[in-house]
């Protein structure tokens, strides 16, 4: 059975640079974003999301894979998109959640998590077995980490039957990088090795043929090495392809097979071009987008200074930074530094660990409160300039409308523009 997939892939091996690009987010609004863009540049759309975000239990989101499912399926039929064009995907499904639990406890809720997913009808899984458990080397080696991919995709095998697991496409990998972002300043970064990538697939190979799945290998459609392409709180290390050289020659013998680049956040248009002519089919986002939303909804309240009484002002920048104060957690370990220094990186890091806190029903309140106020009155366009210049000019120019939602929206889309010109270098121009 084909997969959307499949068609990137074929376009890649026959010497044309063909991508697609990963939404890694849960936030409606970017989805959204994602969706519009999809239905009118006539693509499909691709989302995924992560082990931390969706899972059995609800992850930090409170959505199951089933509701992450829902949600997507519901603002695509809002949109308008076929749900034919839509992609669900998994990221970083493993044992991550529960690294401090014994590697066979661990393995048994990540069985629950790649099952749960499978059921629900995502078809793109990436299975991620590099986190360590309890009383496990460290780092792992890459048999162990084969052997647990393996069980876990005979487990979704098994779940879904032949003529479902027809459609599933899986990545594997062992050399992933740090989701959402490396969580220390960065120093040099390299690509990873030819000869490791290599011995990443033999591994797999050999622990397919030993749990049954060897059959499943035309179907594993990416590996996920390291392109030297990362991001820390302030700094972006941008792709060098002449440091990869030796590395994308090596799916060369893999028919069905191309890379997966996580952590391309921030690149530039011309290092995204790149990643997707060296054979980087596979273009991951995720808090590049959300940090993209935080610039556009900020917008949005200075915005509202000038025009809403201050009585009735939805002060969101204000709420989230209490709230995120009131709820440490997910931000203290990740930013050090003066209390200065922790201020700014809450706000405008990077690592955009704000995108933990927007489903706090606080933050929500305010965002909502934001846009209706804005929608209860004209904003006026030189005051837009100010704030939003790139959609001040869609609005003057008759492309866009001067409508929060649309506003805020329009700025994700800014970042997926790049992507799709990076994916589809044949195409000149997307709305």
């Amino acid at each position: 059975m084909q997969s959307p997939l499949d068609e990137v892939v074929r376009r890649q091996k026959a010497g044309r640079p063909q991508g697609i690009t990963s939404v890694c987010s849960a936030h409606p609004l970017v989805i959204e974003a994602a969706v519009q863009q999809a239905r009118e540049t006539g693509s499909h759309v691709l989302v995924e999301a992560t082990s931390n975000q969706v899972d059995q239990y609800g992850g930090y989101t409170g959505m199951r894979p089933a509701d992450f499912r829902d949600l997507v399926y519901r603002i695509a039929a809002a949109c308008g998109l076929p749900l034919d064009r839509v992609i669900l995907g998994g990221d970083h499904l493993g044992p991550n959640r529960w690294q401090s639990f014994s590697p066979e406890e661990a393995m048994e809720q990540a069985t629950d998590l790649v099952t749960a997913y499978a059921e629900a009808g995502f078809t793109k899984i990436h299975m991620d077995c590099s986190f360590p458990c309890a009383g496990d080397p460290v780092p792992l080696t890459d048999d162990i980490v084969a052997a647990r991919a393996a069980r876990l995709i005979r487990a979704v095998e098994d779940t879904v039957g032949p003529e479902r697991a027809e459609r599933i496409r899986y990545v594997i990998g062992t050399e992933v990088p740090t989701p959402g972002g490396a969580h220390e300043t960065l120093g040099a970064l390299l690509p990873t090795g030819h000869e490791a990538a290599r011995t990443t697939l033999e591994k797999h190979r050999k622990a397919f043929a030993e749990h049954g799945v060897d059959g499943v290998w035309p179907r594993v459609m990416a590996l996920v090495v390291q392109p030297a392409v990362e991001f820390d709180h302030l700094q972006v290390v941008d792709y060098r392809r002449e440091l990869t050289e030796d590395l994308r020659k090596v799916l060369d013998d893999e028919p069905t097979m191309v890379y997966e680049a996580h952590s391309t956040d921030y690149q530039t248009a011309e290092a995204l071009t790149a990643l997707v002519e060296d054979h980087w089919a596979v273009l991951k986002v995720g808090p590049g987008l959300t940090f993209a939303l935080r610039e556009a909804l900020f917008a949005l309240a200075a915005i509202e200074d000038e025009l809403v009484p201050a009585a009735e002002r939805s002060r969101l920048p204000e709420v989230v930074e209490w709230r995120m104060l009131a709820e440490p957690a997910k931000w203290e370990g990740y930013y050090p530094g003066s209390a200065d220094e922790q201020r700014l990186a809450r706000r405008y890091s990077y690592s955009d660990r704000l995108r933990y806190y927007w489903p706090d029903p606080e933050i929500e309140a305010a965002q909502d409160r934001l846009l209706r106020n804005l929608s209860a009155v004209d904003i006026p366009l030189p005051l837009l300039s100010a704030h939003l210049p790139l959609q001040y000019a869609r609005v003057r120019r008759g492309e866009l409308a001067a409508r929060p939602r649309d506003l805020a929206m329009d700025h994700v889309r800014d970042i997926l523009r790049d992507y799709d010109r990076a994916s589809d270098p044949n195409q000149k121009e997307y709305v």
